[in-house]
C-alpha cells in the first residue's frame, strides 16, 4: 500500500519544529555576551543603517507588489475566459491568484528581514565570542545563520502547504490546487528580485568606494574606522548577502515545490495516488530534520582546525541523512517504482555536492584558477582583469556538464518507470528531473545557514577592527571570515545549480499548464477527441524554426545581458557617488586620517541607500515587463522559447559572474595573506603594485558576484513563475 495524504501531517510538524528551532537559536544567540562598549557602538551603528535601508526598501517593494497584484489579477479576470480549473470563474481565479501573489511577497519579505535582523544581532556576539576562541565564535555565527535558514524553509513550506490546503478544500479539488497557488511563487520571485538587486547595489557601491579610496589611494587596511564608507560596507553585507539571499532561496523552494506538484498531477490522474502531488511537501519536511542535525554537529575539534572543515562535516552529515529520508519517503509514497525516483533524488544530491566542489575549486586560493589571477597581478591591472575574465568564462564548463548529467540521468530513471505507472516516458521522465531538484534542495536550510554565516563573520571582523580589539581576536575572526568567504561562494554555486534544475522543472510545468488550458478551450469549442489530442501533443514542441518563436528566444537571451548590464551600471553609478563622498571627507577633515576626527558614516550610508532604491527599479521592471509583452504579442510558443533560451543564457552568465567574481576576490586575499612572491622570492603583499592590481580586479568582480550574478538566479525563476501564472493569456 502506498501513502498519499496520510503523510501530510509530517508537514505541519516539520514547520513547527523549524520555527521552534529558529526561536531557540535566536534566544541562544541573544543571551550571549556582547563584548566591549566599543564593539556594541559599532554594532548598533550597523544595525541602525541596515534597519533604515530595509524599511525604505521594503516600503518601495511593497507598493510595487500591490500594483503588480492588481494588474495580474485584473488581466486574468478580464482575459482568461477558459481557466484550467473547472468550476472556477475568471474573476475568482484572478482574485485568488492576486491573493497568492501577495502572500508570496509577504512571506518572502519576512524571510529577508529576519535573515538580516538575526545577522546584525549576531555579529557583535561573534566578535565577543572570538575573545574566547574560534570554536565558540563559529558556533555563534553558524547558529545565527541557521535562524535564517530554518525560518526561510519553514515559511516557504508553510506558504505552499497552507495555500494548497485552503484552495484545495475551498474548491473540493486537491488536484486543481497546485495550479491555483502558482501566484505564490510569482510573488516570492518578485520580492526576491528587488531585494537581491537593491541589496546588491547597496553593498557593492559601499564596498567599491571603501576599497578604491581606502585601500588603494590611502593605503589603509580593510574595515579601518577612518574610512567613511566602512560602516556602509558592513551594513551592505547584511542587506545584500543576508536579506537578498534569504529571499532568493525562499523563492527557490517555493517555486520548486509548486512546479513539482503540478507535474505530479499528471501521474495522479492515472494512478489515483495523491502521493505524487504532495510528495514534494513531505520530502522537504524531512530535509528540515536533516539540516537540523547538521547545524548541531558542525563544531571544530579544536581552535587550530580550519573552520571550513567543521562546516563541511555538518553539510555531509545533513546530506547523508537526506539520503535516508529520501529512501524512506519514496518507498512509502511512490509505490513499486520508488527505487527509480530514489535514484533520481540521489542524482540531485550528487549534483549539489558537485556544484560545491566545482565552486570551491574555482574560488579557493589553493587551486590553480585563483593562483593564476594572483600571478597575473604581478604585471598589472590589465593582466589581472584578463586572467579573471578567462577564469570566469572557463568556470561555465564543469557546472554545465554536471547539470546535463543530472538532467539526463534523472530523466532516464523516471522514464524507465513509465510503463509501470501507465504514463508516457515524457511525463515520468520529467517527474524524475523534479525529484532530482527536490533532492538537491533537501539541504537548503543548512546551505542557507552557511551562507548567512559568511556576512556574520565578516561583520564580526569589522567590529573587532573598528573597536581596536587585540590582534589575537582579529586573527580568530579572520579565520572565520576566510571560511565565510568560501561559504558565500559555495552557496552561490549551489543556488545557481538549484536554479538551473528548478528552471527546467518549471519550464515543464509551464508546458503542462498550457496543455491543460488548450484541452479546456478545445473541449469548450466542441472539437473531436482526436483533434484535442493532436493539439495537446503539439504544445510540447517548441519550434525555433518559426519566426515568432525565434524572436522570443532571442529576446530571452537579450534580457539576461541587458538586465546584467543595468545591474552592473547601477553599482558603477552608485560607487561614483560613494568615492566622491569618501574623497571629500578626507579632503575636508585631515583629522580623519590622523585619527582625531570621526568620519561621517551616516552620510555614506545614506548615499548607498538612495542609490540602491533608485537604481533597482529599471532592471526589475524590465525583468517583469518583457515576458508579459512577448507573451501577449507573440503568444505561448514564443514565450516558451524566451523561457528556454533565457534560462540557458542566465545560467551561463550567472556562473561566469559568481565564480569569476569570487576568484578575483580570493586572488586579492591570497596576496594580502603574503602568499605571492616575485622571481627573487620577495613577498608581494599589501601595498605592492600586485596588490593594487588585485584590488582593482576585485572591484570589477564585486558587482559580478554580489549584484548581477545572484540577481540572475532570481531572474531565471521569475521568468518561469510569471509565465506559469499568465500562461492562459498567451494562448
Amino acid at each position: 500500500m502506498t501513502l498519499g495524504n496520510e503523510l501530510l501531517w509530517i508537514v505541519p510538524v516539520a514547520i513547527i519544529i523549524a520555527i521552534g528551532l529558529a526561536v531557540y537559536l535566536v534566544r541562544d544567540v541573544l543571551r550571549r555576551e556582547t563584548g566591549t562598549a566599543e564593539m556594541m557602538a559599532v554594532s548598533n551603528t550597523i544595525y541602525e543603517g541596515a534597519i533604515a535601508f530595509l524599511r525604505r526598501q521594503y516600503t518601495t517593494i511593497g507598493l510595487l507588489a500591490l500594483v503588480t497584484a492588481v494588474i495580474i489579477g485584473t488581466l486574468i479576470a478580464l482575459f482568461d475566459r477558459y481557466v484550467e480549473v473547472p468550476g472556477v470563474s475568471s474573476l475568482q481565479f484572478g482574485i485568488e491568484t492576486a491573493i497568492a501573489f501577495l502572500l508570496g511577497a509577504l512571506l518572502s519579505s519576512i524571510s529577508g528581514v529576519v535573515a538580516m535582523w538575526t545577522a546584525v544581532k549576531s555579529n557583535v556576539r561573534v566578535a565577543a565570542a572570538a575573545r574566547h576562541g574560534v570554536n565558540q565564535a563559529l558556533t555563534v555565527a553558524l547558529r545565527g545563520g541557521a535562524v535564517s535558514g530554518f525560518l526561510v524553509v519553514a515559511l516557504s513550506l508553510l506558504g505552499v502547504w497552507g495555500l494548497f490546503e485552503i484552495y484545495g478544500r475551498l474548491h473540493a479539488n486537491m488536484a486543481a490546487a497546485p495550479f491555483l497557488i502558482i501566484g505564490l511563487g510569482f510573488g516570492a520571485s518578485f520580492v526576491a528580485l528587488f531585494a537581491q538587486l537593491g541589496g546588491g547595489i547597496y553593498t557593492k557601491a559601499a564596498d567599491v568606494g571603501a576599497d578604491l579610496v581606502g585601500k588603494v589611494e590611502q593605503g589603509i587596511p580593510e574595515d579601518d574606522p577612518r574610512n567613511p564608507a566602512v560602516v556602509a560596507d558592513l551594513v551592505g553585507d547584511n542587506v545584500g548577502d543576508c536579506a537578498g539571499r534569504g529571499a532568493d532561496l525562499f523563492e527557490s523552494t517555493v517555486a520548486e515545490n509548486i512546479g513539482a506538484m503540478i507535474l505530479g498531477v499528471a501521474i495522479w490522474r492515472v494512478t489515483n495516488n495523491t502521493g505524487w502531488i504532495v510528495f514534494p511537501l513531505v520530502l522537504r519536511s524531512f530535509g528540515i530534520v536533516a539540516s537540523l542535525v547538521g547545524v548541531f554537529v558542525a563544531r571544530m575539534r579544536n581552535d587550530a582546525e580550519d573552520p571550513m572543515n567543521a562546516l563541511n562535516r555538518g553539510f555531509y552529515i545533513s546530506a547523508g541523512l537526506s539520503v535516508l529520508f529520501l529512501a524512506l519517503t519514496t518507498y512509502l509514497m511512490l509505490g513499486n517504482v520508488w527505487l527509480n525516483f530514489f535514484g533520481a533524488g540521489l542524482i540531485g544530491l550528487g549534483n549539489a555536492i558537485a556544484f560545491l566542489v566545482i565552486t570551491q575549486y574555482y574560488t579557493e586560493g589553493k587551486y590553480r584558477p585563483v593562483r593564476s589571477i594572483a600571478e597575473a597581478s604581478k604585471t598589472g591591472t590589465a593582466t589581472n582583469i584578463i586572467s579573471g575574465l578567462a577564469v570566469g568564462f572557463e568556470t561555465t564548463a564543469l557546472p554545465v556538464l554536471s547539470i546535463s548529467i543530472a538532467l539526463l540521468a534523472s530523466y532516464a530513471l523516471g522514464a524507465s518507470a513509465a510503463e509501470a505507472l501507465g504514463v508516457s516516458n515524457a511525463v515520468a521522465g520529467i517527474f524524475g528531473t523534479a525529484v532530482a531538484t527536490m533532492g538537491m534542495l533537501m539541504t537548503a536550510a543548512y546551505i542557507l545557514a552557511m551562507d548567512t554565516f559568511g556576512p556574520i563573520a565578516d561583520n564580526a571582523g569589522g567590529i573587532v577592527e573598528m573597536s581596536n580589539a587585540p590582534e589575537e581576536v582579529r586573527a580568530g575572526t579572520d579565520a572565520l571570515d576566510a571560511a565565510g568567504n568560501t561559504t558565500k561562494a559555495l552557496t552561490k554555486g549551489y543556488a545557481i545549480g538549484s536554479a538551473a534544475l528548478a528552471a527546467f522543472l518549471l519550464f515543464s510545468a509551464y508546458l503542462d499548464k498550457v496543455e491543460l488550458v488548450v484541452r479546456t478551450k478545445a473541449e469548450a469549442a466542441g472539437l473531436s477527441a482526436e483533434a484535442i489530442e493532436e493539439m495537446a501533443r503539439a504544445v510540447h514542441t517548441v519550434d525555433l524554426g518559426k519566426v515568432p518563436v525565434f524572436v522570443g528566444a532571442l529576446a530571452g537571451a537579450m534580457l539576461v545581458f541587458l538586465f546584467a548590464s543595468l545591474a552592473i551600471r547601477a553599482v558603477g553609478k552608485a560607487a561614483e557617488g560613494m568615492i566622491a563622498e569618501v574623497r571629500r571627507q578626507f579632503r575636508a577633515d585631515p583629522g580623519i586620517m590622523a585619527g582625531t576626527s570621526r568620519p561621517d558614516y551616516a552620510r555614506a550610508v545614506d548615499i548607498s541607500t538612495r542609490a540602491a532604491l533608485r537604481e533597482m527599479i529599471a532592471p526589475g521592471l524590465l525583468a517583469v515587463g518583457l515576458p508579459i509583452v512577448v507573451g501577449l504579442l507573440l503568444r505561448a510558443e514564443a514565450i516558451a522559447g524566451l523561457l528556454m533560451v533565457g534560462t540557458m543564457a542566465g545560467i551561463l552568465v550567472a556562473l561566469l559572474m559568481n565564480n569569476g567574481g569570487g576568484a578575483w576576490d580570493n586572488a586579492k586575499k591570497l596576496i594580502e595573506a603574503g602568499k605571492l612572491t616575485d622571481s627573487s622570492g620577495r613577498v608581494l603583499g599589501k601595498g605592492s603594485d600586485a596588490h593594487s592590481a588585485a584590488v582593482v580586479g576585485d572591484t570589477v568582480g564585486d558587482p559580478f558576484k554580489d549584484t548581477a550574478g545572484p540577481s540572475l538566479h532570481v531572474l531565471i525563476k521569475l521568468l518561469a513563475t510569471i509565465t506559469l501564472v499568465l500562461a492562459p493569456l498567451f494562448i
